[in-house]
């Protein structure tokens, strides 16, 4: 499975985790349908639940007369996985990683999403290259 398609697969599956407020693995089955899922998948699914408030704060810093609560759980799951991809896998440029995210944005969200995403992220980004 190409990373695009896994980001997408990651993407709907947090996203239900997100809204209807259930545990990975019924997100998980309820998602796949009973085909296997790709580890890449997996490792942004996982990797996101288990560092979900590491995440959320640093989403949360940079956001400006904004709570994570009141924004779209389109653009918070997004914001969710992009940070997690940047933060904690390696072998993935942060810009490929942003563009990702922006696109999937503009796939699932609405007109502003994937402008509101690629800000919060650059913010991100700067953020981490100050604290080095």
């Amino acid at each position: 499975m190409k990373r695009r398609k896994a980001r997408e697969k990651a993407f709907q599956i947090l996203f239900q985790i997100d809204i209807n407020d259930i545990n990975a693995e019924e997100a998980i089955s309820f998602a796949t349908e009973e085909e296997p899922m790709d580890d890449f998948t997996k490792e942004l699914i996982y990797g996101v639940m288990e560092h979900k408030n590491q995440i959320d704060e640093m989403i949360s810093e940079q956001l400006v007369n904004w709570s994570l609560k009141r924004i779209a759980s389109v653009e918070r799951t997004l914001l969710r996985m992009a940070t997690f991809e940047m933060k904690y896998i390696e072998n993935i440029p942060v810009k490929v990683s942003i563009n990702e995210a922006v696109d999937i944005a503009k796939d699932y969200g609405d007109e502003s999403s994937g402008k509101f995403i690629n800000g919060v992220l650059s913010k991100i980004v700067k953020s981490e290259e100050s604290d080095q």
